[in-house]
């Protein structure tokens, strides 16, 4: 059962994995004693005897990109990440952390941390307080604080929908890059 799941897993991961990795993967195959395995990572090829077998759901499952995924894809898309943003490169040092060390309402002191970090003036510890910070604009746009009922964050891209991909604190209580729905956006703001 372990190994199902971190085949499902490593084979989900690969198809958010940027074209020239996967030509890695494919080349490796084609060569015939690394097929089995990543030719990034170090370690001896998995045994295709250990593996349970996958059931189609588990397949279908692994054929398909979770909204993360998706948006990291589109927004990752040029330039491998790279934005020239400041604020989207500081916010994005610290996904999967809380650099806040706070337990809750988080979002807004990380939102000030990184200003602060970038040199521009703090917005506060509320989220909401960020409605009246900085220059409102009138839609996303990378580098932009996105601002909503109870949470804040960076725009970092914007996904095929129109829809804001954004970093913030807090995000299931941690730093995370996720998309919003457009509609959640109360304000757009540069600062």
């Amino acid at each position: 059962m372990l190994c199902s799941v971190a085949l499902a897993v490593v084979a989900s991961a690969a198809t958010a994995r940027p074209a020239h990795h996967r030509q890695q993967v494919a080349q490796a195959a084609s060569q015939g004693d690394s097929a089995d395995r990543d030719v990034r990572y170090s370690g001896g090829p998995a045994s295709a005897a250990t593996a349970a077998p996958t059931t189609e759901p588990q397949a279908r499952h692994r054929r398909s990109m979770s909204a993360y995924e998706a948006a990291q894809s589109h927004s990752n898309s040029a330039f491998a990440g790279y934005t020239g943003n400041s604020l989207v490169e500081e916010a994005r040092r610290y996904i999967g952390t809380n650099p806040t060390g706070r337990g809750s309402l988080w979002c807004g002191a990380f939102m000030d941390m990184v200003l602060k970090r970038t040199g521009h003036a703090g917005g506060g510890n509320l989220a909401w307080g960020y409605s009246r910070y900085g220059t409102h604009i009138a839609g996303p746009q990378v580098g932009a604080i996105a601002v909503m009922h109870g949470h804040v964050g960076v725009v970092s891209g914007v996904d095929a929908n129109g829809n804001p991909i954004i970093v913030s604190g807090n995000h299931n209580h941690t730093v995370a890059e996720a998309v919003y729905p457009r509609g959640r956006i109360a304000a757009y703001v540069m600062p």
